[in-house]
């Protein structure tokens, strides 16, 4: 089921995005010294109040969430004990049902998972660049239009 995001939410879907940026990018959260601690601290101060959030409940527990700044996608994680199991396709298609004609996201250039994923979902990579400090990462813009 998908709902949105409440704050009783915050400390289960913290520990599953860190989680899923380990698991996705682990030279990244090596080199760049990321923590558990840092990234509570962001997604409390930065990423709850800049996007609309909801999270995908199984059982009672959120196991992925999703966060939009209009058609734009900021984040979309699920738990890495859950992938596969479409979780990930359920949220993409929750945002397609509020933006049915276009969506964009940004991610890493290295993030071989979510390329992989978007990719597949008929997202079109349309410009590579480099994300803001501190990460200065090469970044890939992708899009998808309704056909």
């Amino acid at each position: 089921m998908i709902r949105p995001y409440r704050e009783e939410d915050f400390e289960t879907v913290c520990i599953f995005w860190f989680a899923a940026i380990e698991f996705a990018e682990p030279e990244i959260v090596q080199r760049m010294g990321y923590e558990f601690q840092g990234a509570r601290e962001y997604f409390r101060n930065v990423i709850v109040p800049e996007n609309k959030l909801w999270v995908y409940e199984l059982n009672g527990t959120p196991v992925g969430f999703i966060g939009m700044q209009n058609d734009y996608i900021d984040r979309l994680y699920v738990d890495p004990k859950f992938h596969r199991r479409g979780i990930g396709l359920a949220l993409l298609d929750h945002a397609r049902s509020m933006f049915p004609d276009h969506l964009w996201l940004k991610t890493d250039q290295a993030n071989k998972i979510s390329r992989a994923f978007y990719e597949k979902n008929g997202f079109v990579p349309e410009k590579f660049g480099v994300s803001p400090p501190p990460e200065s990462e090469p970044d890939v813009e992708y899009h998808w239009y309704k056909k």
